[in-house]
C-alpha cells in the first residue's frame, strides 16, 4: 500500500491489489498508449490529463474506462488491463477510483469530446509537473508515478 498526499493535500492510498477498496468503484482513470505515444486529453478546466470519469448506472468500471477513452479522445481501446485502485479522503467526500492501462488501436475524430478538447499525444509521460498549469491536478501526485513504474515493469519491458 502506498500512502501519500495529493495536490490538494488530501490523503491518498494506492494499492495494486485487486479491488482492495471496492468491488464497484464509482470512478476510473485510464493511462493510454497509442502507437508508442501517451494519449491524454485536454480537460477544458483542469488541463491535460489521462482520460477518466464516473461509472454510469448499469456499466462496470472496465466498461466505463473504455467509454471514457472514446468520449474524451476518440480512442478505440484494443486492450485494457486493471492496474490498481486508489482511495482519496477529500474535503468533498471519499473517491475510490480504478486505474487501467489501455492500448489504443485507433483515434476516431468526433464532433464532440464532451468536457474536453480532445486527444493530446505526448512522447513521454510528464514528470515534475506540480507547478505546470498546463496539466491537471490529477497528474500531480504519486498515483501516476507508482502506476507508471508498474506499467513499465509489466507491460513495456
Amino acid at each position: 500500500m502506498n500512502t501519500f498526499r495529493d495536490y490538494y493535500n488530501n490523503e491518498v492510498k494506492l494499492t495494486f491489489e485487486d479491488h482492495y477498496f471496492s468491488k464497484e468503484p464509482k470512478h476510473v482513470w485510464v493511462i493510454c498508449n497509442y502507437k508508442n505515444k501517451w494519449l491524454l486529453t485536454k480537460h477544458k478546466d483542469r488541463g491535460m490529463e489521462f482520460p477518466g470519469g464516473k461509472v454510469e448506472e448499469g456499466e462496470s468500471a472496465k466498461q466505463a474506462a473504455i467509454r471514457e477513452v472514446k468520449e474524451e479522445t476518440g480512442g478505440v481501446v484494443e486492450q485494457i488491463s486493471y492496474i490498481g485502485q486508489y482511495y482519496v479522503a477529500g474535503k468533498g467526500g471519499t473517491v475510490i477510483k480504478n486505474v487501467y492501462y489501455a492500448i489504443v488501436s485507433e483515434l476516431v475524430s468526433q464532433p464532440t469530446y464532451f468536457e474536453t478538447d480532445g486527444p493530446v499525444l505526448l512522447e513521454a509521460v510528464p514528470v515534475n509537473v506540480q507547478f505546470n498549469s498546463r496539466f491537471s491536478f490529477i497528474m500531480k501526485d504519486d498515483v501516476l508515478t507508482h502506476c507508471m513504474k508498474k506499467i513499465k515493469k509489466e507491460y513495456l519491458s
